[in-house]
């Protein structure tokens, strides 16, 4: 089975310096780029079904965004929000060298892609020539923030990866149907062993810091700001929805498609938040979306 190459790049931030790692997939020679990026407290190999899918026609990278995976922790807990993710992934794409690159952002990593694809100069240039964005918008439902906030960042240690698995289960149904094999595979690396018979989630527990001050009126703030990003996106854009999401209403969706790029919206049935792009309708929706 075909695995990815690892790689790191050197990211800048108020106190110092930090490395990035990313996941390639495909021709390393490859001018089409896409770049995946994942959810809040997830990592870059979520994608991996979906970057062997696209690796023979792309150039698949999916970083681990900081504090996740095998990146750095971040020294200031207070950086662990969008503006610094931005920053990093400018660096990335200096290190890629391509002239543009084609996004598929779950989550976080939508808000990530919105915000780059809206920071094109007068007269064009945006870094990102085709966006996807996974179940997520201007309108973030706070009820799922709240939901989230139970158990981001909670000091949780597991006897077993399997156990751990089970218990990213519970939390993560909405993620929609999933045999044993593909969870086991979606959750081991997400879990890291810090002695025998002990594991814990791969990532730093202070990402909860920023996350739980996150105020009713922050977010309408941070609404209001989403929406002029998303106003500014002129690259084709195609929002993927779970049908039953609770972080991406309907309506919200229906306002994305008449504003800014006026994305089209794919809804999956049985899914909430968030499509994990394993299932082959998909995968095959973004691929056929891409390659077009």
């Amino acid at each position: 089975m075909q695995e990815p190459r690892l790689h790191h790049v050197t990211c800048t931030n108020p106190k110092g310096l930090h490395r990035m790692a990313y996941w390639e997939w495909g021709a390393q020679d490859n001018p089409r780029v896409v770049v995946c990026a994942h959810g809040l407290s997830r990592q870059g190999r979520d994608f991996d079904t979906l970057a062997r899918a696209l690796a023979a026609d792309f150039r698949v990278v999916c970083p681990d965004v900081a504090g996740r995976g095998q990146s750095d922790w971040l020294p200031d807990p207070a950086q662990y929000a969008v503006p610094q993710y931005v920053a990093d992934m400018v660096t990335l794409l200096a290190r890629l060298d391509v002239p543009q690159v084609s996004w598929v952002g779950t989550s976080m990593g939508g808000l990530i892609g919105m915000s780059l694809a809206s920071l094109a100069p007068p007269g064009g240039g945006s870094p990102i020539g085709r966006l996807v964005v996974n179940d997520v918008g201007p309108v973030i439902e706070f009820a799922s923030l709240q939901r989230i906030g139970t158990y981001l960042g909670a000091p949780m240690r597991f006897p077993s990866a399997e156990a751990a698995s089970d218990f990213l289960w519970s939390i993560s149904q909405s993620f929609g149907s999933h045999t044993r094999a593909q969870w086991l595979a979606l959750s081991r690396p997400q879990l890291r062993q810090v002695a025998q018979g002990d594991w814990v989630f791969h990532y730093d527990p202070a990402i909860a810091v920023p996350f739980r001050a996150f105020t009713p009126e922050l977010a309408a703030f941070s609404e209001a700001l989403l929406w002029q990003a998303w106003e500014r996106i002129t690259a084709p854009t195609l929002l993927l929805r779970g049908q039953d999401s609770d972080l991406l209403s309907a309506e919200t969706a229906r306002a994305m498609g008449q504003r800014g790029p006026k994305a089209p919206c794919v809804a999956f049935a049985g899914v909430g938040h968030a499509p994990t792009l394993i299932a082959e309708d998909q995968i095959a929706c973004v691929r056929d979306f891409l390659l077009a």
